[in-house]
């Protein structure tokens, strides 16, 4: 049995899993691991100091899978942004025919450069409201972003099961689940909401091929259900990140009544996270997790992580549902 939707059609992909764009995570080895197990995987272009090195990242990948895989751009116009054109224009370069999305509406420039090219753009979103604006504007497939996720989920805190329905509801084109998703269970609980595919971040950072230290894979175990903390909502730029000594600091300095962001700087700073990434020392700095932590206990492969899920579905779907059908 294999599950066949909107979203494994258009992405050209065996099962309706894809992996998220992840900052000093999403490189080669991950994204072909994941293509190569049938689901799309992705590298993070921003992640790459420069276009030329998206390129060859481009081009890295390209050698270890000949499965569809795409690219993360993810847009938030700074005073120092990086040249966002001369990445996307590294995209159409390497050939590039899957992109994800996310950001401000600044987003839209870059897809005008990359449709013409025949590329399929995937935008997350964590509102009904941004989706419907998304495809309006024409992104091809919407990733809607609950409450649960690692990242950023927005300010209006509506979790996947009453966000994905309302979302299907009223958007056309095809939507992945992202937000909380880790096994065959959610897979189904995806499709059975009106999603059509699951998008899925934490859970592939505890994988063998995530290019992360061993030590933040076994965070990903330890923590449970509550092991995330919710920063910077101060600031209207709320983040979920895991629970550590160094995200209960930001916790305890944000909660003073006339806190600002320097007060936390140095320990939620890029370069810290991706220490901590490449080093295993949790001291550094913090990283990004979900609550789906909760449903994380081991650490395999991602050939057998998603071969896992797709067994499990169709099992649920076979034996488990049918069991309750008068």
């Amino acid at each position: 049995m294999a599950f066949k939707t909107r979203i494994t059609e258009m992405l050209g992909i065996e099962h309706p899993i894809v992996q998220g764009g992840m900052m000093n995570v999403g490189y080669a080895e991950l994204a072909s691991a994941v293509s190569n197990a049938g689901g799309l995987g992705i590298i993070t272009a921003l992640t790459q100091p420069t276009p030329d090195k998206l390129r060859e990242e481009i081009e890295r990948t390209r050698a270890m899978t000949d499965k569809p895989f795409g690219v993360n751009m993810t847009i938030f116009p700074t005073v120092n942004s990086p040249d966002y054109k001369a990445y996307a224009q590294a995209i159409i370069d390497g050939g590039v025919k899957i992109v994800e999305t996310a950001g401000t509406q600044a987003v839209r420039e870059i897809w005008e450069m990359l449709k013409p090219h025949g590329v399929t753009i995937l935008h997350k979103c964590t509102a009904v409201r941004h989706a419907l604006s998304a495809e309006k504007a024409g992104c091809d497939i919407v990733s809607i972003d609950g409450f649960e996720c690692a990242g950023h989920p927005g300010e209006d805190d509506i979790p996947g099961l009453i966000l994905i329905p309302a979302a299907a509801d009223k958007v056309k084109i095809p939507l992945l689940a992202s937000g909380g998703f880790g096994d065959g269970r959610g897979l189904v609980a995806a499709l059975s909401l009106g999603a059509e595919g699951i998008n899925m971040g934490t859970r592939f950072c505890a994988t063998q091929e995530a290019p992360i230290h061993a030590n933040v894979k076994q965070a990903y175990i330890d923590n449970d259900e509550r092991g995330s903390f919710l920063i910077f909502r101060n600031f209207k730029n709320t983040a979920r990140v895991g629970r550590s000594a160094v995200s209960e600091e930001v916790v305890r300095r944000l909660s003073q009544p006339d806190a600002v962001f320097e007060d936390v700087r140095e320990l939620v700073s890029g370069v810290a996270g991706k220490e901590l990434l490449q080093t295993g020392d949790l001291t550094k700095g913090v990283f990004w997790a979900g609550m789906v932590q909760g449903l994380i206990h081991d650490v395999p492969t991602c050939q057998d992580l998603i071969d896992r899920i797709i067994h499990d579905a169709e099992n649920i779907v076979r034996q488990r549902l049918d069991r309750f059908l008068a």
